[in-house]
């Protein structure tokens, strides 16, 4: 198929302003499915509420959009009753580490087959640019006027320190990385999380004096660097794009599949 077949037309254009990022993560997963072959039958996609939640409008595939912070949560009982199923649940700072935090670690930990896609712009852009736990420290926002005192989560440690087996990270500006670290996020045996650097220009960037989209993106450009790469040696500061965990374990579907054929063998023993 084309990549405007796994799209839905009528929606467009979208909603995001002008200059988001999210727009590039769309593009980046549809050529990733493309790329892969897959039947828009055997895909679901899973959002809860905000600007990066709203990619599953867009796309079609067999989609739900639903509570803030729980699409983790309804993503676990799709792929248990369908596990033959990709699953991949795109998610905003909030719905996958504020609210949504607690089904980020556990799906994590259980190591169950889906594609968490943290789409991290690091704001809360549909509700006013309020900071966000991907804020960081000194970044100023709606609520945090006079700058924020909270430190930010960094979503590779976390992931990894909760037991996800696939963990990786890109930017927007790096569009072939996206595509490609989906793909083998979605080919992967376990709990796969990509996080992608996103610009919102219209809050973050404003409020933070970071310049416009054009601004913003060299800045991923300039700040980020390859796991590894002789840069990252010279400047630590650096934040490290690419795969940062990537390991075989045990998957929960497939271990629940074992503990139901043991009770059934009890059973008829």
């Amino acid at each position: 198929m084309a990549v405007k077949d796994y799209l839905r037309e009528r929606f467009f254009p979208h909603m995001w302003c002008p200059g988001c990022g999210h727009g590039t993560v769309l593009n980046g997963l549809i050529r990733a499915v493309e790329k892969l072959g897959m039947s828009k039958n055997e895909i679901v996609m899973v959002s809860g509420i905000g600007c990066s939640s709203r990619i599953s409008g867009y796309v079609d595939f067999h989609t739900l959009h639903t509570l803030h912070g729980r699409a983790l949560a309804f993503a676990t009982g799709i792929k248990l009753s369908k596990p033959e199923l990709n699953v991949i649940v795109p998610m905003g700072d909030g719905d996958a580490l504020a609210i949504g935090g607690n089904h980020f670690i556990h799906a994590a930990r259980r190591n169950i087959a889906m594609t968490a896609l943290v789409m991290n712009n690091r704001i809360y852009g549909m509700t006013g640019g309020q900071y966000s736990p991907l804020s960081g420290y000194g970044t100023v926002a709606t609520t945090a006027p006079f700058s924020n005192i909270d430190q930010g989560f960094d979503v590779v440690k976390l992931a990894s320190a909760a037991g996800a087996t696939f963990v990786a990270r890109t930017t927007v500006y790096h569009v072939h990385e996206v595509s490609d670290l989906i793909q083998q996020a979605v080919l992967h045996d376990g709990f796969s999380v990509v996080e992608v650097l996103s610009q919102c220009p219209t809050y973050f960037g404003r409020h933070n004096r970071l310049g416009g989209p054009v601004e913003m993106l060299q800045w991923f450009k300039d700040q980020t660097t390859r796991i590894g790469s002789k840069a990252a040696a010279e400047n630590p500061e650096l934040i490290q794009r690419g795969i940062f965990v990537q390991e075989d374990r045990p998957e929960y579907c497939t271990e629940y599949d074992k503990v139901i054929d043991k009770a059934m063998a009890a059973v008829k023993g």
